[in-house]
Order: C-alpha cells, then sequence, then structure tokens
C-alpha cells in the first residue's frame, strides 16, 4: 500500500460525502436500493464499523447522534457491528446477569461469578429471561433506529460482554434478526437486501459477498468473526475451532479477497507497536503476556495519525488465525478489531492490515468525547485489497457532548470493568522484566 493511497486517522477536512437530501426517501445504502451488497457505478463501496455502544438499556444520547452523524456523513453501503453492543453487566440485568459462560445462567450478588444453586440448575425462570429480551431489544431498538430509518443493511458480531446479559449468541441472533436490514441470516424476499448471498456459520460468525457494479462477479468479501469472550485461568478467548475452520472456507465460497471484522484483536497487533522504556512519552504498558514492556506504535508499521491508548487486549495464546489469513494465498486483507477502547489506529504486517478501532460508546470508558469514533472503510474498485480508512470522530461531526460527565482522555467516571485491560499505572515486577529479558535473549 503506497502513501498516496492511505488516509491519516482522525484527518480534519470536511466530509467527502453530502448527506441525504430532504425528501428522499430512498435507502441512504446505495447497495440497499440494488437490493444486495456491490459497488456502485462510482467505483466505491462503503463499510461502516460501529464498535463498543457497551451500554444498558437506555443507549446514551450522544452515542445515538455519533452513529447519525456518522451515517449521513458517509452514507455507507453496509454497517458492521463488530461486538459489546450491550454491557451485560449493567445493573438493569442483574436478574439474569453470568460473569462468565461457565459461572452458571446467574452470577451471586457479591459478584464471585459462582452460579445459583448446584451446576447453575436454579437460574432465572423463563419469566425473568423475557424481561432481558425486552430490555436488550429497548436497547437495540436505539442503537438501530438510525439505520432502519435510513434504509442501511447492517450484521452483527459478538464481544465479551453481550452474553452477561443472561443471553447467548443465539438469543442476541434472534433479536437483531427481527429489525430490517439485519444480514446475520439469509434474507427473505420482503427484506431490505431480497438479493443479498450470505454465508452462515455460527451466530456471530458469517460471510457476505460483495459484487461487482455489472454483477459479473464477486470482488470482496466482509467477513464477521465471534472471536469469543473469556478462558479458564483469566484472559480473553480466541475464535473457536469451528470459526476458523469456516475462515478457512472463505476464499472458495466467496471467490475473492476478503476482509474480517471480529471484536479480539489478534496477538499480532504488538508486532506493530515498538517496545520503550517505561519513561517514553504516550508508553503504553502491554497486557497481561505482554506487561513486561511498555509500547508505543511503530511509525514503520502504521499509518500516521493513529493512537495507542492502552495495551493492546488481545489472548494470551496464539490460536494460529494470523498465519491462517496470512497463508491463504492472498484470500484475506486484515482484520478490523474493537475491544480496546481507548485504541485508534491502522498497522500493516506481512501484507495484512491490522486496524484498531476505539468505543463509540458514551456509558464506558474510552477516549475523550472529541475522539470516540466510528470508522470508515472506503473501498475502490480501482485497487479494491487497498481500503481507505477513517475514523469519524465525534468532536468533527459531531461537535460538543450533551453529557456534563467528567471525561478524560486516559479514563472516563466509569472505570474499566473485570477484564478489560491493565492499570495503566502499574509497571511490571523485576522478576517478571529480568525474565523477559532472559527469555529474549
Amino acid at each position: 500500500m503506497t502513501e498516496s493511497q492511505r488516509a491519516p486517522e482522525g484527518l480534519s477536512t470536511k466530509p467527502r460525502i453530502k448527506p441525504a437530501d430532504a425528501g428522499d426517501t430512498r435507502p441512504v445504502s446505495v447497495s440497499a436500493r440494488l437490493g444486495r451488497l456491490q459497488f456502485h457505478n462510482s467505483g466505491k463501496f462503503r463499510v461502516l464499523q460501529i464498535s463498543d455502544i457497551q451500554d444498558g438499556p437506555k443507549i446514551a444520547k450522544d452515542t445515538i447522534a455519533l452513529i447519525e452523524a456518522s451515517l449521513d456523513t458517509v452514507r455507507p453501503d453496509l454497517v458492521i457491528f463488530t461486538g459489546n453492543q450491550i454491557a451485560g453487566y449493567d445493573p438493569a440485568f442483574a436478574e439474569t446477569f453470568r460473569k462468565r459462560r461457565w459461572s452458571g445462567a446467574r452470577a451471586d450478588a457479591d459478584g464471585s461469578g459462582e452460579s445459583n444453586g448446584s451446576g447453575g440448575g436454579n437460574g432465572p425462570d423463563e419469566a425473568t429471561l423475557d424481561r432481558t429480551r425486552d430490555l436488550v431489544r429497548r436497547a437495540a431498538a436505539q442503537f438501530l433506529e438510525p439505520l432502519v430509518s435510513r434504509g442501511v443493511p447492517f450484521a452483527v458480531t459478538y464481544g465479551n460482554h453481550d452474553f452477561q446479559c443472561g443471553l447467548d449468541n443465539a438469543e442476541l441472533d434472534a433479536i437483531y434478526r427481527e429489525f430490517p436490514g439485519c444480514l446475520n441470516a439469509p434474507p427473505s424476499p420482503d427484506h431490505l437486501m431480497p438479493e443479498q448471498t450470505v454465508h452462515t456459520c455460527a451466530p456471530g460468525t458469517l460471510a457476505l459477498p460483495v459484487a461487482s457494479a455489472d454483477r459479473a462477479g464477486n470482488v470482496l468479501g466482509v467477513v464477521l468473526v465471534d472471536s469469543g469472550d473469556y478462558v479458564h485461568g483469566g484472559g480473553f478467548a480466541s475464535p473457536s475451532d469451528e470459526a476458523l475452520a469456516f475462515l478457512r472456507e472463505v476464499p472458495a465460497k466467496i471467490g475473492a479477497p476478503s476482509l474480517v471484522f471480529q471484536h479480539m484483536p489478534l496477538p499480532q497487533y504488538y508486532d506493530v507497536l515498538s517496545p520503550v522504556a517505561s519513561t517514553a512519552a504516550f508508553a503504553m504498558q502491554g497486557y497481561r503476556a505482554h506487561d513486561y514492556a511498555y509500547f508505543v506504535l511503530d511509525g514503520e508499521k502504521t499509518q500516521p495519525g493513529g493512537y495507542l491508548g492502552e495495551g493492546v487486549s488481545c489472548p494470551d495464546e496464539d490460536c494460529g488465525e494470523f498465519d491462517m489469513l496470512r497463508g491463504d494465498h492472498g484470500g484475506f486483507i486484515g482484520v478490523s478489531a474493537a475491544h480496546d477502547h481507548r485504541n485508534g489506529f491502522v498497522g500493516e504486517l506481512d501484507g495484512l492490515l491490522l486496524i484498531a478501532t476505539p468505543t463509540c460508546g458514551f456509558n464506558t470508558y474510552g477516549p475523550a468525547p472529541a475522539k470516540r469514533a466510528t470508522r470508515l472503510i472506503e473501498f475502490d474498485i480501482r485497487h479494491p485489497y487497498q481500503p481507505r480508512t477513517q475514523l469519524l470522530e465525534f468532536g468533527e461531526i459531531v461537535g460538543k457532548p450533551s453529557s456534563k460527565k467528567a471525561y478524560t482522555y486516559a479514563l472516563n467516571q466509569k472505570a474499566p470493568q473485570d477484564g478489560e485491560g491493565d492499570d495503566l499505572l502499574r509497571k511490571p515486577s523485576l522478576w517478571r522484566r529480568v525474565t523477559a529479558w532472559l527469555a529474549r535473549r
């Protein structure tokens, strides 16, 4: 990818695409007007990534304002939600809350994560679960209304907090599919996208082919992967064996290179960072397996304008996903991940893009209000596998937040939840630093 093909992160320019004209009732999504995902006659195809809304039943007003402004600014063909739409730990879900999937249908009130009753047998009844379904449906209706009213199709994958409300991914998927434009399953004839092919694997894992303007064949694939949540012993999970097997089949299904969207970043994200002294400017301590060192963005491997606001919270173990994506003879363009609310950068490693997208939510930890963002990824038929990308930041496309909460760049009023990062002020122990140094010799 050449410098001329790159779009700097957070570039302060006026939108290149005008908002929808008043009185125009056609879908904002050009693909929705055509009935399937495809490049326009202009040669463009646009995806909007929305990450980590992470809110309870009442979605923050500023989060909705950012989604609305993003849609009207770029008029995307497709929106991808990359997990943690729902803050499953929100007090509203207390009756059905699960800290971990294996802790039963409901955690004890003391937050220990132990199930109610032996083996979770005394979990919530169906009426209680129905109340949770209604709360989730209420939340989804709020952040999906801007898409539904504008006629923009969407697809959803999941993170490490969605399930904590007490509903598994299949139940969450069923709720999202109630809304017009959801592509988490093959569409019906009366769907917003009746002609769209959808290759499914499991809830949150699917592949969407994107056709050429003349529909002569597929030019591109958009793939969503459920990247898991937690593992026993601490830390984050990786995609299941089933999801990885599906990924291996994607190049043959699509017949063109694909960009992968998932919640968890890969361990290889650390390979586009540079280790530095803990006292270096903007240094961030690594997470868990990488907490022996501090890091900044590697200027040779990342595009200008990105930022690292916390250590990359990836799985401790490498499941082989990166090697599979890299080694599939050009079958994949890269990965765009979420999860780390304070990271927004684009790296490139061994020919694959490694993209980090920050939170767009205003009821969760993250950067300052002006830096909360969605991400535009624009594909051009002249170089479809070298997309341009730009963060659509709240301060640029919305303005000042309506909330009076006291935000700071590092932390906001709500501390990170369990498992969401490390103490940014804690230095690694001397023993950890010594053993890490010996391992590198």
